[in-house]
């Protein structure tokens, strides 16, 4: 490998990246769809592909999921889940069978076969918890009566997506009969197991991660999220399942340090992560695939609006409120972008990757642009 084209070819694709960073906070919305442009002008069949440097980002994209999930964990303390679960889960039961089944069907009907559309499924079924969470910050809502249920939902996502994950690798890696059911159960209870470990033993994993010297802090927290990642998938129950156990054990003082220390750490590689993902995808393959993109964008964008609402309602918003819950939930990104790099590899259907892209590009632009529209117009006839 020639260091000099290597370093080249890096700098030149992070400079890209805060071009893109940039762009995307002057318009107001998340960098992860212009990211996902990125990847598609950089890769093979793009303006300018990058070779020297792809093994590099492909390892780095690696880091960028555990990273990802690492702090979607330490927002969430494992009670906190599950008591999530607990209050919302009449709608996340309907916004599972809506949201996930919509794509498992459209998967059927594209001739996915039925892993394929298991797949699509998960794609289309969890909103972008980075996007939902920067809008609600950004956008000054913290306060307001929807919010509570929007982030109990996502919670109740991320917590069945924590157990979806361990149960697609055993999938995609292929069986039959007693052994691949044997797999399933293995994979699921080895995620139930870190999940009990994470809650029960939380306080202790903490307190010796903490430190007030924070260089010591953050090698501690990375390297154990690496170290059960890395277990986790050696088990088949997924790297990025491992990293949100870990997230989710860390609370108290360290939890609010690991959110300060982690954040620019998670924001670098989680460039890499979307940018890789559709260096992979030649942008060539899009055009014939984005009528279907968009019909399926249309119609989970109902779908997951419709559920919100309806949550909304049962916690006793109002129409604006649920406007704005609804508008704001349409957005997918980090876990649709990981499920369907798992597909992708395990090559379920060519058509995969540049769907899953362009569905991603398509919401993940269209949920933050639909809420500011909203509320300036609301703004307007107050």
């Amino acid at each position: 490998m020639d260091t000099g084209s290597l370093l080249i070819e890096l700098g030149a694709v992070a400079l890209i990246l805060s071009l893109v960073a940039r762009l995307a906070g002057g318009i107001g919305i998340s960098a992860i769809p212009l990211y996902v442009l990125a990847g598609l002008a950089l890769g093979e069949g793009g303006l300018v592909p990058v070779i020297t440097a792809e093994e590099f980002l492909e390892a780095g994209a690696e880091i960028g999921v555990i990273l990802l999930l690492l702090m979607l964990g330490v927002e969430y303390s494992g009670r906190e889940l599950i008591d999530g679960l607990r209050r919302t889960a009449p709608v996340a039961g309907l916004d599972l069978v809506l949201n996930a089944g919509a794509g498992f069907v459209f998967g059927l009907v594209l001739g996915f076969g039925h892993l394929g559309a298991i797949v699509l499924g998960g794609v289309t079924y969890a909103s972008s918890s980075g996007i939902v969470a920067k809008l609600v910050d950004e956008l000054g809502w913290l306060g307001n009566r929807e919010t509570p249920g929007m982030l109990s939902l996502l919670v109740a996502e991320d917590l069945l997506m924590a157990l979806y994950l361990p149960i697609l690798g055993v999938l995609l890696l292929g069986g039959a009969g007693a052994s691949l059911v044997g797999q399933v159960a293995l994979a699921v209870t080895a995620a139930f197991l870190v999940l009990g470990v994470a809650i029960r033993f939380g306080g202790t994993i903490s307190a010796w991660l903490f430190t007030e010297h924070t260089e010591a802090m953050l090698l501690g927290a990375f390297g154990l999220a690496l170290l059960v990642a890395g277990a986790a998938e050696a088990i088949q129950v997924s790297a990025a399942v491992g990293a949100f156990m870990v997230g989710i054990a860390i609370s108290g003082p360290a939890q609010e340090v690991s959110r300060a220390l982690f954040r620019p750490l998670r924001d670098l590689f989680a460039a890499l992560f979307f940018t890789f993902f559709s260096l992979t995808i030649d942008p060539g393959d899009i055009p014939p695939v984005l009528l279907t993109a968009v019909l399926l964008a249309v119609v989970t964008g109902a779908t997951k609006y419709a559920v919100v609402r309806w949550g909304a309602t049962r916690d006793g918003v109002g129409e604006r409120g649920r406007n704005r819950a609804g508008l704001a939930m349409l957005a997918r990104g980090e876990f649709s972008i990981v499920i369907a790099e798992l597909g992708v590899a395990s090559g379920i259907d060519e058509r995969l990757g540049p769907l899953a892209a362009a569905y991603v590009l398509i919401l993940a632009i269209a949920g933050p642009v639909l809420v500011r529209v909203s509320s300036a117009y609301q703004s307007r006839v107050k």
